[in-house]
């Protein structure tokens, strides 16, 4: 099969030999004589490689004593919800960034008051903003660490004296984290650690428990840290494969690494942009995203759009067509994506320029 030059926000391009090694996990789980999607949940086998993908996930991200790591279903949409029916009793605080946060805000609402600190909606999300005051009186505060739609991501543990809980579906992973600076983070495997259908959350234990609420057995925090993520069956082929995806992290040499390699692929295309003269990037370069990479055609090019994305296509790129609530183009380059298909797009945008100028 020719392999394509994969782009796409989500699911995203995930390591060779994690699909490779799913693939026979398929045939045959584990010499069980079954398919990892027929074994039982209950099995030793599967309880092995569960275990096995929360120690990961432990090691990686150097998680501290009294962090539990979750995985479970509904994608990053559910943990809308989750989030304040576990810890909004009063008052929470949000910093609106994008879409995603938007949705967050929006479901928060339902449960009690609601204050955004700050917002970069006025210019269509294409910053992040800062010199916000994080309040002392709120349950917690929630943030989005990376945009995909817009290309802004906040590189940095922000430090909070309130609850901090973070949404980082597609930049977990790709970066050291100080988890000891947050409550919870959370985010679909889809985007940087998996295939869809699985839901990360790394909660601190002794952080629940504080609501007055009925909490509904299945939206209950407590309810998957007692049973291990097995209270009901998980979704066993896609924390499979983000188990085949976390141990090819390890092996390249952990976060560290991956920073540098995704920081290097960013600043590949990043460069273009800036140099070329058909493109130009939407996001303001201090906010500027190492997973998305969002531009748009310069000023004087705006008619070339379909013929750069036909191009583009026939050079072998896919999932380059920009979010449809913003148009333009989008390159996600999360941990997998080969600097060979950065490099690709650099040059086919190279090409053009010369065949169209």
């Amino acid at each position: 099969m020719k392999r394509v030059h994969n782009f796409n926000a989500g699911p995203c391009v995930l390591p060779k030999e994690a699909i490779n090694a799913a693939i026979e996990h398929l045939k045959n789980f584990k010499d069980t004589g079954m398919s990892v999607i027929e074994v039982s949940h209950r099995s030793k086998e599967w309880d092995a490689i569960m275990n096995e993908t929360e120690a990961i996930w432990k090691e990686l991200l150097n998680i501290p004593e009294g962090y539990k790591v979750l995985f479970l279903g509904g994608g990053a949409s559910m943990q809308f919800a989750m989030v304040p029916f576990n810890f909004l009793e009063k008052k929470a605080a949000y910093l609106e960034t994008g879409v995603w946060a938007k949705k967050a805000i929006k479901e928060a609402k339902g449960f009690g008051e609601v204050i955004t600190v700050a917002s970069s909606a006025e210019k269509t999300f294409n910053y992040i903003p800062k010199g916000y005051t994080i309040p002392t009186d709120v349950d917690y505060f929630h943030i989005t660490t990376n945009n995909t739609i817009y290309g802004t991501e906040i590189h940095e543990d922000i430090n909070s004296l309130v609850p901090l809980i973070a949404d980082m579906s597609s930049d977990i992973m790709s970066r050291p984290v100080d988890v000891s600076k947050y409550t919870m983070i959370y985010g679909g495997a889809q985007k940087n650690v998996g295939p869809a259908g699985v839901t990360f959350v790394i909660i601190k234990e002794d952080a629940l428990g504080k609501v007055s609420r009925f909490i509904p057995t299945m939206l209950n925090y407590k309810t998957h840290i007692e049973e291990s993520s097995m209270f009901n069956t998980p979704p066993v082929f896609s924390i499979l494969v983000m188990n085949e995806t976390l141990k090819w992290v390890k092996k390249l040499g952990g976060l560290k690494v991956m920073q540098k390699m995704n920081k290097e692929k960013a600043e590949l295309l990043y460069n273009e942009i800036d140099r070329n003269s058909m493109f130009v990037g939407t996001a303001e370069k201090n906010s500027r995203s190492y997973m998305n990479v969002c531009f748009v055609m310069a000023e004087g090019y705006k008619d070339k759009e379909e013929a750069f994305m036909a191009f583009a296509k026939e050079k072998g790129m896919v999932g380059i067509k920009g979010h449809r609530s913003v148009g333009g183009f989008r390159a996600s380059i999360y941990n997998a994506c080969p600097r060979e298909s950065v490099e690709a797009l650099v040059a086919c945008m190279q090409e053009f320029e010369k065949k169209n100028k």
